[in-house]
């Protein structure tokens, strides 16, 4: 059942995903939908590492959203190849704003979802 789970979560993540891009896709000189995707992930990811720590990442519900959705919905693979297509393209400044802006973003979105998800955790 746990398969089945996860394949619903990623299934949603996806098309989460394929959302965004289209949203953001007249902005095409920088990928702001692969961006604004890893970020959101990393926040949702993080909520979830804050609310459901140690055994309880194997519950139905942290196996949908942080293995099915955030897997997904973030798009490292994609990440990967648009930066590596604004090096082949030359254009040096957008790549590295690409990973810097997404590496410092994701660590941020999950920094601070954990401790959103430790606080919901607590009030509960």
């Amino acid at each position: 059942m746990s398969w089945l789970i996860v394949a619903l979560g990623g299934a949603l993540g996806s098309v989460g995903r394929y959302g965004i891009g289209l949203a953001l896709a007249r902005y095409e000189a920088f990928p702001f939908g692969t961006l604004l995707a890893n970020i959101l992930g990393s926040l949702l990811i993080g909520f979830c590492a804050g609310v459901y720590e140690g055994d309880q990442k194997g519950r139905p519900a942290a196996l949908f959203l942080m293995i099915g959705f955030c897997g997904g919905f973030t798009t490292f693979s994609a990440f990967s190849l648009q930066t590596f297509d604004l090096i082949h393209q030359q254009a040096w400044l957008k790549a590295g704003g690409n990973v810097m802006l997404s590496v410092v973003g994701c660590l941020l979105g999950t920094w601070v979802g954990f401790f959103l998800g430790q606080s919901v955790k607590k009030s509960v």
